[in-house]
């Protein structure tokens, strides 16, 4: 009796013990190149787990499901876990919502979980990590992200080169994407294009290594002060060596994705010195020079001028403004016209910037435009230069002078009899005008009956083209010798870079049968190609060398190979595709 009476009382406290539904996260603030794992536990057996978008994070491992019961002091417990790991795409907050299960008919939900994600942080290496250490590799596995800053001292309005470069060592990379593009607040930047990547040979920190430039920017600091240059974050797809090998005894490699940041980067910018700083002083730093420069100088009435206002030389061209010529009234001036012939490289801003002004004489006279100062500061000493244009002077042939426009507004305004059609020719010349009708003439018939004259041309096309396209046979066939050759010229590309120069020789091989047997991939066993080339009066030898090196394609991708056995492989294959086409009927 005491017995059922226990089993009772546990069966009457399992129906009333509270369902618990939750959601826990590792951290709830993380950097964009970390990862987070989540863990959605309940206390009961529930059904229909449904679980939540992960809007803004990648899957990049689960659900993992844990189940566990215990007998403590006469007490059940239960409880089961679905873990999830999950890498962050964005920067930001973002909410992980809600997850259901049912129990007893009733749906329990999670409460959402609010995650901050920051800038990507620095990682330390973890011996005890095979994605970090490519699961049993040699333990030189490298792969960082820097940003090469060409100086962290500059003044404002200097120059500075900032060069992104992915390090990397036995890691082979698959591809990469953007998920943090760097942002330079307070800085004028302009990026330098890069046309292609190139692989390139180095060291990082002592260890010898290869890196590619990603991206190149050059940068103009535009305040003093500390200024910071935000992190460059990508997602790279990378192959890590394993200590596991396949049947045929090659290693097998892993595939995963690694988050690389440059981190954030803080430039102390200087201002440029109060000491010396010329009045009119417009921000130029660099090393200039300086011309105004008239188109002319004597000048008839109704007649202008364009004065030039140039600067030339290196620096922070399109950051400062020019001076302004000061004339005197008697000169109309009109608002300048204003031409760039600028370049940017890694070294900076170099070309020549102009205004041009056109001004107008009202009067007859000389006229003298002042001296114009133009001031910059010279990075090379550390100092501020003023260079000063000679004073130009206008002389105005005819025309009213200043001193008879002066007396009184109304004589101004008078126009005399004798000056009233001065400016009107009393001749002309008439010029008859010959209009030709178009109706009737060569050209009306030429387009009359061009549509009937091009009507067989286009019959013929459409029949060859007909042609064309119902030889599905031929089509393949001249598709796989395409491929074949195009392939085959990739190959030879590609000396220099092992992995693409096999696959692209593999695939020249691969279609250059296609063409030659009509054959699909599906069909491409060793023994049928040995068996249909065999058939068609091809030689022994050619067709196991053929095999041997398509084998040999696979193996080289991941074996050391120099450039002279790349070479070797290369020749090879033209002489077998050459000789085999020659044999094949």
């Amino acid at each position: 009796m005491k017995r059922y009476l226990i089993l009772l009382l546990l069966t009457f406290q399992g129906l009333m013990a509270q369902v618990q539904f939750e959601a826990r996260v590792s951290k709830n603030t993380l950097g964009l190149n970390e990862r987070l794992r989540i863990d959605f536990i309940m206390n009961v057996d529930g059904d229909n787990f449904d679980q939540p978008a992960f809007e803004g994070f990648k899957l990049v491992a689960g659900p993992s499901q844990q189940i566990s019961q215990s007998w403590v002091n006469g007490r059940s417990s239960f409880q089961k876990i679905y873990s999830y790991i999950l890498q962050p795409e964005k920067k930001g907050t973002v909410i992980i919502k809600q997850a259901a299960i049912e129990y007893n008919g009733q749906v329990y939900k999670t409460s959402p979980i609010k995650v901050t994600v920051t800038n990507a942080v620095a990682q330390e290496r973890d011996p005890n990590d095979p994605r970090q250490q490519g699961g049993g590799g040699s333990g030189n596995e490298l792969l960082q992200l820097v940003a090469e800053v060409s100086k962290t001292t500059p003044y404002v309005n200097e120059p500075i080169t900032v060069v992104y470069k992915l390090y990397f060592n036995e890691i082979g990379v698959t591809g990469f994407r953007e998920i943090a593009k760097p942002k330079y607040n307070d800085f004028w930047n302009q990026n330098i294009d890069i046309t292609r990547l190139v692989m390139e040979e180095g060291s990082y920190q002592g260890q010898r290594c290869h890196y590619v430039i990603l991206k190149k920017a050059i940068l103009y600091p535009q305040k003093s002060g500390r200024l910071t240059i935000e992190p460059f974050s990508l997602d790279i797809g990378v192959q890590l060596p394993t200590n596991r090998r396949d049947m045929f005894g090659q290693m097998i490699i892993a595939e995963d994705n690694k988050v690389v940041t440059t981190g954030a980067r803080t430039i102390s910018v200087r201002p440029l010195p109060e000491s010396g700083k010329p009045e009119g002083f417009t921000g130029a730093v660099g090393n200039f020079s300086f011309k105004v420069t008239p188109s002319r100088t004597t000048l008839k009435s109704g007649e202008g001028l364009d004065l030039l206002v140039s600067a030339s030389g290196t620096g922070n061209m399109k950051l400062f403004t020019l001076p302004k010529p000061v004339v005197p009234n008697a000169l109309e001036m009109y608002d300048p016209v204003h031409d760039e012939k600028v370049t940017t490289s890694l070294s900076g801003m170099s070309g020549k910037i102009s205004d041009k002004y056109t001004i107008i004489p009202q009067y007859k006279g000389k006229y003298a435009i002042k001296p114009m100062t133009f001031s910059y500061f010279d990075l090379s000493t550390g100092s501020y230069k003023t260079i000063t244009s000679p004073e130009i002077m206008v002389d105005v042939l005819d025309g009213p002078t200043l001193a008879e426009a002066n007396p009184s507004t109304a004589a101004k305004n008078v126009i005399t009899k004798t000056e009233q059609f001065k400016y009107i020719k009393p001749k002309t010349t008439l010029t008859a005008i010959v209009k030709d009708d178009f109706y009737g003439s060569d050209l009306y018939y030429a387009l009359l009956f061009f549509p009937f004259a091009i009507i067989p041309i286009i019959i013929l096309v459409k029949k060859k083209k007909e042609a064309i396209d119902s030889d599905v046979t031929g089509n393949r066939i001249r598709m796989n010798n395409k491929l074949a050759k195009k392939y085959l010229s990739q190959a030879k590309k590609q000396l220099n870079n092992k992995e693409a120069f096999y696959i692209a020789l593999e695939k020249a091989m691969h279609n250059f049968l296609k063409a030659k047997l009509h054959i699909e991939t599906s069909e491409m066993s060793k023994d049928n190609i040995q068996e249909l080339l065999l058939s068609r009066n091809s030689n022994p030898e050619t067709v196991q060398n053929f095999i041997n090196l398509t084998e040999n394609c696979e193996i080289a991708r991941y074996a050391p190979a120099s450039s002279a056995s790349i070479q070797q492989d290369y020749d090879k294959a033209v002489l077998i595709i050459s000789e085999l086409e020659k044999q094949i009927v």
